[in-house]
């Protein structure tokens, strides 16, 4: 523990990078305008890190020269709205973050409960010196750590209460399980900045904590105002310095490149940490690694055969209740909410006790409120088939590719859980969490990115969104273009019609562009076309071909003269829908190494053999 309190610092020739952090909650306009402006202001000003706007506000990681990003927090305050945004400094010799993003977002600290609006309500604040004399005084509280499990390891206040979690958006169930004698006791919770607490600390007040109170400014300002005292470690930061001591310094500690868990000078000393490649925490034995692409093939037969969701099982279906639904009753709320299932059959599943909270049966008659988890229990719930012929394209350390086949959903939805290919993957691989990096229709076959760390998902994601990577496909189409290449911009509906469809909604729909080219018209009628999405909406490939007169061919859904089919099928014995994910060019996430991948084709695209490169690929690990 370090004791001595420590001033806030000066920008000076040795450190000339100030960092700040700052997030205001204000009811925000004219977001997209908002977006542009700021990414056009920081940019001229060589501004690096992360804006988030949302309607709820902004929350900003931002480093540059003093001089720029004065002008920054200048120009936010300019606006009415965020006239009283406050920033926390801090000062490093090289600038920590490696590029620039000003993001929209739903959230500006995702949380996903309804009702919680910190712009009109926060628990009480108190100042870190308050806190601090408070602690001085051995005043009887719980200070409560609403930060991740991997923050918490490098650092926390003494005595503190973890919350426990890997991911702020479980802390209300933690919450939910606190002693029920903890509600009458003050208890004084903290998070690196102060965001997190402003939404954790009404929804405890509304879970019946009658005494909560939020450290102000967080961890940081605690270190600015009053050093270390009756602090442990140091605090893990969102960028490239992974964490500050009391003084607001940067620490030895770094952050595995593999798993990105933060790691002592202690834990890097360990044998198992080999930097760009593993660490303690994401280790595993080295047969594990040896295995051949065929083996990792049988692996997958093996958990297929059969499927696991063939046999009667219970299966769990959450129900989250949203803010509308607060004080309706179960049978109301289930009948409104899911208007397809009669209120009769609601009644009649209520009365069997198959909606639950917290392990007891939630009766028809009984309230419900924002944000309560339900469950609904499916007893002899029996999946339908699917195909599992999964074939790994490559496994290289933590990126991996599928050839993914179909009918295979790839998370669980619908009448699928256990028969998608996230739950195949599980149960072949259980060492090894493998996490989608972008999505697949169920219907949908080819090229598929995993990786086995939430960062390496998140990078490639990053790629798609700024356009640095590249996906094609293969369709089969009904119909024959007229131009050998065209091209639709036409914006796509955010909400789902009959069917789950979507279609084309030029006054509120988002953004999408997707560029075709024709390959091969065949004596058919139908033709060969390559698709190239520049933006990444659902069913965007189909959604565009079939309003442009071309649907794809055995596509349930969007189906010929501009028709919408009456329900999705996935029958492994229909005929395919001819749309395949051909190629894929992306960034290796870690290296940074161009990498390019091709799958075979189907059967319903061989004429389309000539136009086919398969690019070398790396041998797997």
């Amino acid at each position: 523990m370090v004791a001595s309190p420590a001033a806030p610092q000066a920008a000076n020739d040795t450190l000339p990078y100030v960092n700040i952090a700052a997030y205001l909650f204000a009811k925000l306009d004219r977001l997209p305008e908002r977006r542009a402006e700021l990414l056009a202001f920081c940019k001229e000003r060589q501004l690096k890190g992360t804006i988030l706007l949302a309607p709820e506000g902004i929350n900003l990681f931002m480093a540059g020269l003093r001089e720029p990003i004065d002008e920054l927090l200048a120009q936010l305050r300019s606006d009415p709205l965020l006239a009283e945004l406050e920033a926390k400094e801090s000062f490093s010799e090289t600038q920590p973050f490696s590029r620039l993003l000003v993001k929209l977002k739903k959230e500006i600290i995702a949380f996903g409960i309804d009702g919680i609006e910190p712009g009109d309500y926060t628990s009480k604040k108190i100042p870190p010196q308050t806190l601090k004399q408070w602690l001085d005084e051995g005043r009887p509280l719980t200070l409560l750590d609403t930060r991740n499990d991997y923050e918490v390891e490098l650092g926390t206040f003494e005595n503190a209460l973890p919350i426990g979690v890997d991911n702020f958006r479980d802390f209300p169930d933690k919450v939910r399980q606190l002693p029920e004698e903890m509600k009458d006791q003050p208890i004084v919770m903290f998070c690196t900045g102060g965001i997190r607490c402003e939404k954790a600390g009404p929804f405890m007040e509304r879970e019946g904590f009658r005494e909560v109170y939020q450290l102000e400014g967080g961890i940081l300002k605690y270190f600015e105002e009053c050093g270390g005292e009756h602090y442990e470690g140091d605090c893990f930061v969102f960028d490239h310095r992974v964490a500050l001591d009391p003084q607001l310094k940067e620490t030895a500690t770094t952050q595995c490149f593999a798993c990105q868990h933060p790691l002592t000078p202690e834990q890097q000393a360990s044998e198992k940490y080999v930097a760009g490649v593993s660490c303690p925490f994401c280790w595993t034995e080295p047969d594990i690694k040896r295995w051949t692409p065929e083996e990792r093939e049988q692996r997958i037969r093996e958990v297929a055969a059969p499927l696991p969701g063939s046999s009667s099982y219970t299966n769990e279906r959450p129900l989250n209740v949203p803010q509308k639904y607060h004080d309706w009753t179960l049978l109301d709320f289930l009948a409104d909410y899911h208007p397809h299932v009669s209120r009769e059959d609601w009644a009649s599943v209520c009365e069997t006790g198959l909606i639950r909270y917290r392990d007891r049966a939630w009766q028809a008659d009984q309230l419900v409120w924002e944000g309560q988890r339900l469950l609904r229990l499916e007893p002899d719930t029996i999946e339908p088939d699917v195909n599992p012929n999964i074939k790994l394209i490559t496994w290289q350390n933590q990126l991996v590719v599928f050839d993914k086949p179909a009918p295979l959903p790839v998370h669980p939805c619908g009448r699928f859980n256990k028969n998608s290919m996230t739950m195949l993957l599980d149960l072949a691989f259980p060492e090894t969490k493998l996490r989608p990096a972008h999505r697949l229709d169920a219907n949908t076959t080819g090229l598929i990115v995993f990786t086995s760390h939430r960062d390496h998902s998140l990078r490639i994601q990053r790629q798609f969104e700024r356009g640095e990577a590249e996906k094609t496909y293969l369709c089969r189409v009904v119909g024959q273009p007229t131009e050998e290449t065209f091209r639709c911009d036409l914006p796509i509906s955010r909400d789902t019609a009959e069917a789950g469809a979507r279609c084309i909604d030029e006054a509120n729909g988002l953004s999408a562009s997707t560029e075709f080219r024709v390959l091969k018209r065949l004596d058919d009628g139908t033709t060969l076309v390559e698709a190239k999405p520049l933006t990444g909406r659902t069913n965007q490939i189909r959604v565009h071909l079939w309003h442009l007169g071309f649907p794809i061919l055995n596509d349930s859904v969007y189906l010929p003269e501009q028709k919408i089919g009456e329900k999705i099928t996935h029958d492994v014995s229909a005929p395919p829908m001819c749309l395949h994910s051909w190629k894929l060019r992306l960034r290796e996430p870690e290296t940074g190494e161009g990498l390019n991948f091709e799958t075979p084709l189907p059967a319903w695209g061989t004429d389309a053999a000539e136009f086919s490169s398969v690019a070398a690929k790396e041998p797997s690990a």
